[in-house]
C-alpha cells in the first residue's frame, strides 16, 4: 500500500476518462497504480507554462515546450495546444495516460487558484478533459525541491567549493513570485516539505532597508518576500530604491530594471539590482537557519540566473552568512544558482514516479 499526500486522482479502469477524485492520504494499492507512458509533466507559474513528456522509464523530460499564460484562456487548453503541437509536428501520437503538474500555488481539495495569473479550475474536471488515469498537483517549488537530489553540474553554477553537511537542502526561488520549498532525505527517500515561505515578513538587516520597507509599508500593510523579491516585486523595490535615495522614479518593468541595471545605464536600477541581491542573501540565509537545509540552499527562478556575474560579485553571500552567532553555521552550506530553468519538470516526473510506479 501506498499513501498519497499529492492529491493523485485515479479511476478503476483506463476506458473511460471520468474518474473519482481520490482525497489526501487514500491509501491505494500499488497495483491498481501501475501506468505505462508517456506521461505529461508541467511546470506552470504566473508568466510561463512548461510542458514535456515521459516517455520511458528513465524519467528524462522530452519535447519540452514553454508556451506563454497569457495566450491561453486556462491551463486545459494550454495542454491541450501542447499536446496538439506535438501531433503537428510529428513528435508523438500518443497521449498521456498520466500527468504530474507543478503549480506556484497552494494545492488543496478540487478547485486549484493560481496565484500570480487568472487561471483558476477543477482538478477532477481537468482529469476528465485530458483523459487521464492519473493525475498529481503539487506546488512548483515542491517541485523544485524533489528535483534537487538529482541535479547535474551543469544545471548548476557555484560561487566556491563548499562541504554540505546533513540531509536537508532548501529552493529559493525569485522568479514571477518567490518560492521556497525544502527537500529531506529518508529511509525510504527524497521527500518534499512544501510551503508558502516566499510570503514570510521581509525584515531588513540595516537602516537602509529599513528605509526601503518604511517606504513600502505605505502602500503595503504587510512586506512579504514576494512582495520585494520577485518580477511583481522589483517595480516596487525599483520605487522604494528611487525614493530613500531622492530620485524620481520611471514607470519601468522588471524586464527593464534588470536589463538598465546590469548594463548601468539607469543608476537606480543597478542600486535595485543591489538591494535585491542583499535582501535575498538575507532572506535565503533565513530560510537556512529555519530548514536546517545544511546540504545546501539553491536558488531558483528566472531572474537570478539573468544577473550572471552580477549576482556572485553582489552582497548576497555575504548577507547569507551574517547572522551573528550562526555565522559558522552558515558558512558551509553551499548556495549554488540552478541555470536550468525547466528543473521542476524533472521534479515533477519524480514525484509522479513516487505515486504512480512503473
Amino acid at each position: 500500500m501506498i499513501t498519497s499526500e499529492h492529491h493523485l486522482s485515479r479511476p478503476h479502469a483506463r476506458p473511460h476518462a471520468s474518474s473519482l477524485l481520490r482525497p489526501v492520504s487514500v491509501q491505494v494499492p500499488t497495483s491498481a497504480l501501475a501506468l505505462g507512458f508517456p506521461r505529461l509533466v508541467g511546470d506552470v507559474g504566473g508568466t510561463n507554462a512548461r510542458f514535456a513528456l515521459i516517455e520511458g522509464p528513465d524519467g528524462i523530460p522530452a519535447h519540452l515546450r514553454t508556451l506563454r499564460v497569457a495566450d491561453h484562456v486556462n491551463i486545459a487548453d494550454a495542454i491541450e495546444s501542447y499536446l496538439t503541437s506535438l501531433e503537428q509536428d510529428g513528435a508523438t501520437t500518443d497521449r498521456p495516460c498520466a500527468a504530474a503538474l507543478a503549480l506556484a500555488t497552494p494545492i488543496g481539495g478540487d478547485s486549484v487558484v493560481m496565484t500570480n495569473n487568472g487561471w483558476r479550475f477543477s482538478r477532477h474536471a481537468l482529469q476528465e478533459r485530458l483523459g487521464l488515469d492519473a493525475l498529481l498537483l503539487l506546488n512548483d517549488f515542491e517541485a523544485l525541491a524533489l528535483a534537487l537530489p538529482r541535479l547535474r553540474p551543469s544545471q548548476l553554477r557555484a560561487d566556491l567549493p563548499r562541504q554540505p553537511l546533513g540531509d536537508v537542502m532548501a529552493a529559493v526561488g525569485p522568479g514571477t513570485g518567490l518560492g521556497v520549498a525544502g527537500v529531506v532525505r529518508t529511509p525510504v527517500g527524497w521527500v518534499a516539505l512544501p510551503g508558502e515561505g516566499g510570503h514570510a515578513t521581509l525584515a531588513p538587516a540595516d537602516d537602509y532597508e529599513s528605509a526601503l520597507l518604511v517606504h513600502v509599508r505605505q502602500a503595503l500593510p504587510h512586506v512579504s518576500g514576494e512582495r520585494l523579491l520577485s518580477g511583481l516585486g522589483l517595480p516596487t523595490l525599483y520605487r522604494a530604491v528611487a525614493n530613500v535615495n531622492g530620485h524620481a522614479a520611471r514607470d519601468l518593468v522588471a524586464e527593464q530594471i534588470v536589463a538598465y541595471g546590469i548594463d548601468g545605464s539607469d543608476a537606480m536600477c543597478a542600486a535595485t539590482l543591489d538591494a535585491f541581491c542583499a535582501l535575498l542573501g538575507n532572506f535565503a540565509g533565513s530560510v537556512a537557519l529555519t530548514m536546517g537545509a545544511r546540504a545546501g540552499v539553491y536558488i531558483g527562478g528566472g531572474i537570478v540566473p539573468r544577473l550572471g556575474e552580477r549576482f556572485f560579485a553582489s552582497a548576497f553571500r555575504a548577507r547569507f552568512e551574517a547572522k551573528g552567532r550562526f555565522r559558522d553555521y552558515l558558512e558551509r552550506i553551499p548556495t549554488p544558482v540552478i541555470t536550468d530553468t525547466l528543473a521542476a519538470l524533472s521534479g515533477a516526473a519524480g514525484a509522479l514516479d513516487q505515486h504512480v510506479p512503473r
